[in-house]
């Protein structure tokens, strides 16, 4: 168990532009305390910004439907509608990660193709700089389904142990944990979120304490925390579930009305 763990957000992170590159500008603000075993808690917006994730787009809702893979829930409100979705990482969140925060008007920022490599490829960078074993985690804004507000969780993470798998140990009374596992990823990067905040123009922040965390580079990556198919227990909002429900089970009676033998042909 850590006890005690110190986080810090990273001065000296200019604007970031394409092509920019994040291991050479991250590495000079970070370079004077650096330890082995401390996690790098990246803004995916940066990350964005490099890959060339800005993209023009003169309609940022047709943008979400460009990145929608599955609509989950809509809800109306006064200024328009929010939309649910799961986009093209498997992430389900607002707006499918869509962004027109702090860019130019007729662009939006999409998140990065692959966070997970974009994260490896930034440990990998920096543990070859500074000749240490350093974890690296992208962080998006999401919200959750049973609370208000929102919450930074990890959408890539290299070098870290995104899950704590405590199954089958016990806890302090002896009793057997059946399904204890603490995303750990997330949690850090809800931490960091807390000393780099929303307008404070500090997109990295340092993470120092969880070294018992930090792995090799070919750990499992953020993508394992996304549920999908049967394990995802809420896939859908519940109007939508509702009428789903609803097709679902007059599509059924239908069928069934038009079976021979049915009582529609008596």
């Amino acid at each position: 168990m850590t006890e005690r763990i110190t986080v810090w957000s990273v001065a000296g992170v200019p604007e970031i532009v394409q092509g920019d590159d994040l291991v050479a500008i991250i590495g000079d603000a970070i370079a004077n305390d650096v330890e082995a075993g401390d996690i790098v808690v990246v803004s995916s917006k940066i990350v964005s910004k490099a890959e060339g994730r800005l993209v023009a787009a003169d309609d940022r809702e047709q943008a979400i439907t460009d990145e929608t893979v599955r609509v989950v829930a809509t809800r109306p409100y006064p200024g328009g509608v929010t939309r649910i979705v799961e986009n093209r990482l498997g992430i389900v969140q607002a707006a499918a990660g869509v962004d027109s925060s702090n860019v130019p008007d007729g662009q939006v920022l999409l998140l990065p193709v692959d966070p997970d490599a974009s994260a490896r490829s930034i440990a990998a960078g920096l543990g070859a700089r500074f000749g240490v074993a350093l974890g690296v985690v992208i962080t998006d804004t999401l919200g959750r389904a049973w609370r208000v507000g929102q919450t930074d969780a990890a959408i890539g993470a290299a070098a870290v142990r995104v899950i704590d798998d405590l199954r089958g140990s016990s806890d302090a009374r002896g009793r057997v944990l059946d399904v204890t596992m603490p995303a750990v990823a997330d949690e850090i990067a809800a931490a960091a979120d807390l000393v780099k905040g929303k307008a404070a123009a500090r997109p990295v922040a340092v993470v120092r304490g969880l070294d018992a965390f930090v792995t090799d580079l070919d750990e499992p990556g953020a993508r394992t925390l996304v549920r999908s198919g049967e394990s995802d227990m809420f896939r859908l909002g519940s109007d939508e579930a509702y009428d789903e429900g609803f097709r679902d089970g007059f599509e059924s009676a239908s069928t069934e009305d038009r079976t021979p033998g049915s009582d529609a042909d008596d």
